[in-house]
């Protein structure tokens, strides 16, 4: 059985482990932002919202929300360990997510793959008019040879 949660405790580090995040993101094939742990745990623990999907011990999903306390919510990332895809995972997180920012204007997102545009459309979101999603990679920061 999969157990979903806020996670408040994984600011103090007391179960959420780096290795438990890397080994995560690697399973979806996120080798970028696994290649500097130090900053991806610190990405997490700076972060307003984080929701995490487990299986006993192991971190099978997680989702991550940045805010502005009243307004707009973007949802950053929405991450399922592919061996647990097609259990309704990311669409439980997907919707804590909803639950917790009903009261703002808008959350928003930005799918990285267009394959995910149905499944957030699904559960209410809708393309923007005219919007382009856009975005400026620095690899470099994370000290990887591409």
């Amino acid at each position: 059985m999969v157990c979903i949660q806020e996670s408040p405790a994984f600011r103090h580090g007391e179960y959420v482990k780096k290795e438990n995040i890397i080994e995560l993101f690697l399973s979806v094939d996120w080798q970028l932002s696994a290649s500097n742990p130090d900053k991806l745990y610190t990405a997490l623990i700076n972060s307003p919202t984080v929701f995490t999907a487990w299986e006993n011990n192991k971190l099978v999903g997680l989702a991550r929300v940045l805010d502005d306390g009243i307004l707009t919510a973007y949802i950053h990332y929405v991450l399922v360990n592919p061996n647990y895809q097609g259990k309704g995972i990311a669409s439980n997180l997907v919707k804590m997510i909803k639950n917790k920012y009903k009261d703002y204007l808008y959350i928003e997102l930005m799918p990285d793959e267009k394959k995910n545009v149905n499944f957030y459309q699904k559960l209410g979101f809708n393309i923007v008019k005219e919007g382009t999603p856009m975005q400026l990679c620095n690899p470099e920061t994370m000290k990887v040879k591409l």
